[in-house]
């Protein structure tokens, strides 16, 4: 039976982060992953590399903070995958919060990133309107620019995955994992691959299924805690209008919720959505209620496109988040990832429920941190905030 250090379940940013981090450390690491890289979420996010503006309005200032300077080390070793944007913010007569607020939370956001030249903001002037993609003028009071940056979601995470490999780490694709077995000193994986079933032995198994951690925390055997989680669908859509100024950052006309609308492959892509999701993450799909919701955000603010309706939708798909079980709505409930193990000393599981695209490295280095204990020593080959990251071919 094949021995590794740690074994990783899911494809996505997380586990692509979670295999070059103990890659990067030294230690013999293996990705199981059923489907493809970045097949689930990781391929069905906003692609946005950003600090989170909105999260500094329910007080996440740590996660504003290690967010910005996740982002600075993107821009620095993917630069390939990961573009700085200019970002608009339309204020109109009836938008809920004024220009000043705004630039309020844009100089925290600064003060949070270290006043470097990405966190630079300011008004655009009434001048430069016009070139605005045909943004709505009537009752606009002040159009606020930033900037954060844009990414491909499933290159990004590809990329990751080739650093890892490239420092001798290994990866099982198309698998799908079945059972683990906890014994005292680690514990036993079954994957099944190309029709025959697999075991190896691990130190540790690090969860990074995303909307399917749960499923595969049922599979571990005696059983370990759950935390209660709910899952959160979002959709995008693509239009064949193109926007090229920037990124518009938008409230929703109809519940003030917070749309992005961004240039995408020469198109427009349009998101996102937040829909309780309670059904198989294999069966998540864009809701026809949701495609309207996006439509009215661009017929909005964007008076051209007043006659768009879904069959102008060129490309459509949802993805799922994962987030703390509460009673308030999923726009405002924290984005902290939840971290869980099977015990407090050398656990032998690690489970990541949550998590954002932006934290990928941060959460693989939180994650080392916490199985060190259970690891061999080992010599590191290098440090993940130093790998250059390449655009796969």
């Amino acid at each position: 039976m094949k021995e590794y250090d740690v074994v990783i379940i899911g494809g996505g940013i997380h586990g692509a982060g979670v295999l070059q981090a103990a890659a990067a450390a030294g230690h013999k690491a293996l990705l199981i992953e059923r489907q493809a890289l970045a097949s689930g979420t990781s391929s069905r996010s906003s692609k946005l590399i950003h600090g989170g503006l909105r999260y500094l309005e329910s007080g996440q200032f740590a996660l504003v903070r290690e967010s910005l300077r996740e982002r600075a080390v993107h821009l620095r070793i993917a630069s390939e995958l990961v573009e700085l944007k200019p970002f608009f913010i339309p204020v109109y007569r009836d938008t809920r919060r004024r220009p000043w607020q705004l630039k309020i939370g844009l100089w925290m956001y600064a003060l949070l990133g270290g006043f470097d030249a990405a966190t630079r903001f300011g008004s655009v002037p009434k001048t430069e309107w016009p070139s605005l993609d045909g943004l709505k003028t009537l009752d606009l009071d002040a159009v606020i620019r930033y900037h954060d940056a844009q990414t491909n979601d499933a290159q990004l995470t590809r990329a990751v995955v080739n650093s890892a490999l490239g420092l001798g780490a290994e990866i099982a694709m198309p698998a799908k994992f079945t059972l683990a077995t906890l014994s005292e000193d680690g514990v036993k994986i079954s994957y099944a691959t190309s029709g025959s079933s697999v075991e190896v032995q691990a130190r540790v198994l690090v969860n990074a299924a995303g909307p399917w951690a749960t499923q595969v925390a049922r599979a571990v055997h005696p059983a370990i805690p759950v935390p209660d989680v709910d899952l959160v669908q979002g959709t995008h859509i693509v239009i064949p209008h193109p926007v090229t100024a920037g990124i518009y950052y938008v409230e929703s006309p109809t519940d003030g919720r917070a749309v992005f609308v961004m240039p995408w492959d020469g198109a427009t892509l349009i998101g996102t959505t937040e829909t309780p999701y309670r059904g198989d993450p294999d069966q998540v799909h864009p809701l026809p209620e949701e495609e309207e919701y996006l439509l009215a955000v661009v017929r909005h603010y964007f008076p051209h496109l007043s006659a768009l309706t879904r069959g102008d939708i060129t490309e459509r798909f949802a993805g799922l988040r994962v987030l703390p079980a509460a009673t308030q709505a999923a726009f405002d409930r924290s984005r902290e990832t939840i971290f869980t193990t099977d015990r407090d000393a050398r656990p032998r599981v690690l489970s990541i429920y949550g998590g954002k695209l932006t934290g990928w490295r941060a959460a693989a280095a939180h994650v080392m941190q916490r199985i060190s204990p259970s690891l061999p020593a080992a010599a590191a080959q290098a440090e993940t905030d130093l790998l250059i990251l390449r655009r796969p071919t």
